[in-house]
């Protein structure tokens, strides 16, 4: 019997260290994806899973492709003008120069083959039209619907040094269960932006890092784990 205790307590300590290691962050800030600053629009594709954008840039993979019309936009700072929209010194200053929107259709997809669980998190801005969110267990926006969230009109206050009307963002997140593959990001094309996708977390962090880098959380349960295996190893011996 205490063999399998420890067998036991062995399996759910590995299952805890790989449920950390699932969960761990990763912010798409949207930054790098144009070759410049300040620029109009370049297409996202593939950046985040090994490609190139419109503009041929790379970013880190991370395994999240992007459907044909999802581009990254210019955002507005202070003394430069590139589009209608800014995150007014809001969040990361190194998250302050791009955006997610589409030019065309009523929604662009972000696919993530390898599946994703619990819950995202995110940044829009969306003035005059309505939007929503909608997770899937298929590509593309195919599969079960897992969740869904409406997206309500956001204010345009942000100060005259920003000179953009699609400002500030504000703050979204949704949780679902099951194995999640796409989200639609929907509303009325040239009408709404995102910012700072987070997964891991239901809830933005207003001042992400924005490097799109899973954070090593698991590594202070690992350092736990091992110690409680070697514990149980000694005892089984004795």
């Amino acid at each position: 019997m205490k063999n399998l205790l420890s067998s036991g307590a062995a399996g759910a300590i590995l299952l805890a260290i790989t449920s950390q290691s699932q969960a761990a962050t990763i912010v798409l800030d949207f930054e790098g994806v144009n070759s410049s600053y300040p620029s109009g629009f370049a297409f996202i594709g593939d950046y985040y899973s090994g490609g190139v954008s419109s503009d041929g840039t790379s970013g880190t993979d991370v395994g999240i492709e992007f459907s044909e019309n999802a581009q990254a936009i210019c955002l507005n700072t202070p003394g430069t003008s590139c589009s209608n929209t800014s995150r007014g010194g809001q969040g990361n200053p190194d998250s302050q120069l791009g955006g997610l929107f589409f030019l065309s259709g009523g929604e662009t997809f972000m696919n993530v083959a390898a599946g994703f669980t619990t819950g995202f998190s995110f940044f829009y801005t969306a003035i005059f039209n309505t939007g929503s969110i909608s997770v899937y267990d298929g590509l593309n926006g195919t599969g079960n619907l897992l969740a869904s969230l409406s997206l309500g009109l956001t204010s345009s206050n942000c100060g005259s040094e920003y000179n953009a009307g699609f400002c500030p963002f504000v703050a979204g997140g949704i949780g679902f269960a099951g194995l999640a593959k796409s989200v639609s990001f929907a509303g009325v094309a040239d009408q709404i932006v995102f910012d700072d996708v987070t997964f891991g977390s239901v809830t933005p962090d207003p001042d992400p890092d924005p490097s799109p880098v899973p954070v090593p959380a698991a590594f202070p349960m690992l350092a736990g784990g091992l110690g409680l295996l070697s514990m149980l190893r000694r005892r089984r011996a004795k």
